[in-house]
């Protein structure tokens, strides 16, 4: 038998961006990889924009989301799905508008749930003003699928785009707390808590428009990267934005928020917290001269434990890396993360 697909290339992690560059990206000719004058594959990242003629964009996401389980303490895969299309579309500066959504059901899965799922994706959307224009549902017969699969495309408009270009000097900035959403669904996976509770601690689901849309819209020039750090976390997020810009990211471990909860769960299992998914919190690459202003700022928009954790430098040694500086006073090489360190996150 040959070579066979492993749960780890969908993991978003090293093994993806592998699959990815064997399946798709070496294989498309450059003049076919984006619109003339927009974004596409040519740049990896979880929205497309494509140029609107009047010095707009038209930005493009789609995603797919299979978490089990369904169900989880601060949410549900319909919450999931709405929060998470809708915050691609902000990473790339974009104004979220409107979203299609295509379901694949089980046959036999409680209509009850159904209709709680689609109950919650609704919400989301009507809560953020943004429409839903087209979709899909289909049933797959009993065992062909496990329970229920999501996948949305949002669509938004964009005045100016943030490209994934961190900058010598830049800072790093996090929203808040990082790995809420990662360490619920790992913890309700091998049974330590249960849907209704999270013994103190709920995924972090949710849009992020109040945050992002004023940011850009105040400090838009000042942000050279964003990223929601889902699949394989802050540490993924990082590692791509370095390799891609060729520069070195330094990190304070001390700086990084982790609830305790999330900590203990993933060192309870050997897993490294800082490559869970948030599906709540924003990663951003910022001028250093106004950082400091941007973290208060984002406070002032609800997010209390938003905080500097790092900076971007010229790489003389370790292009490409990401380095953290631990608790203890060590430096050490923060590696994107391998394999798959929680089946079906997202």
């Amino acid at each position: 038998m040959g070579e066979v697909v492993k749960l780890a290339h969908g993991a978003g992690s090293v093994e993806t961006s592998q699959i990815l560059e064997s399946l798709i990206f070496s294989k498309i000719e450059e003049r076919l990889k984006k619109v003339e004058g927009g974004l596409g594959i040519d740049f990896p990242d979880d929205a497309a924009a494509i140029p609107m003629g009047d010095g707009r964009f038209l930005v493009v996401t789609v995603d797919s989301y299979t978490v089990n389980p369904p169900f989880f303490p601060g949410g549900d895969i319909g919450v999931l799905a709405a929060s998470g299309s809708i915050n691609d579309v902000l990473m790339l500066g974009g104004k979220p508008i409107a979203l299609m959504d295509a379901i694949i059901v089980g046959e036999g899965f409680p209509l009850e749930d159904l209709r709680r799922i689609v109950d919650s994706m609704l919400r989301v959307l009507r809560e953020e003003g943004v429409a839903l224009i087209g979709g899909d549902f289909k049933v797959m017969p009993k065992g062909q699928i496990d329970k229920i699969a999501i996948a949305t495309v949002g669509i938004g408009i964009a005045d100016r785009l943030i490209v994934d270009r961190p900058q010598p000097g830049d800072k790093i900035v996090v929203s808040g707390y990082l790995g809420d959403h990662g360490a619920v669904i790992l913890a309700r996976q091998i049974g330590i808590i249960d849907e209704g509770s999270g013994g103190g601690l709920v995924s972090d689901v949710k849009p992020l428009t109040r945050l992002m849309l004023p940011l850009v819209e105040k400090y838009g020039p000042h942000i050279h990267a964003a990223r929601d750090p889902t699949r394989g976390g802050l540490a993924m997020a990082l590692n791509d934005w370095a390799k891609a810009s060729g520069t070195v990211i330094i990190v304070e471990e001390s700086a990084i928020p982790i609830r305790p909860q999330v900590a203990y769960y993933a060192n309870m299992l050997g897993i490294d917290p800082l490559a869970l998914a948030s599906e709540g919190a924003a990663v951003l690459s910022v001028s250093p001269d106004v950082a400091e202003e941007v973290v208060e700022f984002m406070k002032k928009l609800g997010f209390d434990n938003a905080a500097i954790i790092g900076e971007v430098r010229k790489a003389e040694r370790y292009r490409g890396y990401v380095l953290l500086k631990t608790v203890v006073g060590g430096l050490r090489i923060l590696e994107a993360p391998r394999g798959d360190l929680v089946p079906r996150i997202c």
